[in-house]
């Protein structure tokens, strides 16, 4: 039985997957597909973010090698960065007097 945390790895390739290829490369997100996943996956996020590029702007942080794709490794960054902004909130949550 597989434990949490290679659950979590597993459900990350998998939705890497069910977006890549839609459109030529079968390893690879387009800016399209990227917007896909992000507006499907990642709504409350997309929806928190004030300025209409965003996509377009993390699409280029992401796209290390230039490629005009985004790969699995290059995927993986915005997820670990989205996590450690995630903890941080976490953090200061339960530092806050309310949640005591």
């Amino acid at each position: 039985m597989p434990s949490d945390l290679e659950r979590a790895m597993e459900t990350l390739i998998t939705v890497f997957h069910r977006y890549a290829g839609k459109e030529g490369n079968s390893n690879t997100l387009s800016r399209r597909e990227l917007k896909q996943l992000m507006e499907v996956e990642l709504a409350a996020f997309l929806k928190s973010q004030k300025d209409p590029a965003t996509v377009d702007k993390i699409m280029k942080d992401l796209d290390t090698n230039g490629d005009g794709e985004v790969s699995f490794e290059e995927f993986v960054s915005l997820v670990v960065g989205l996590s450690i902004a995630c903890e941080q909130c976490y953090q200061m949550h339960l530092k806050s007097p309310k949640s005591k």
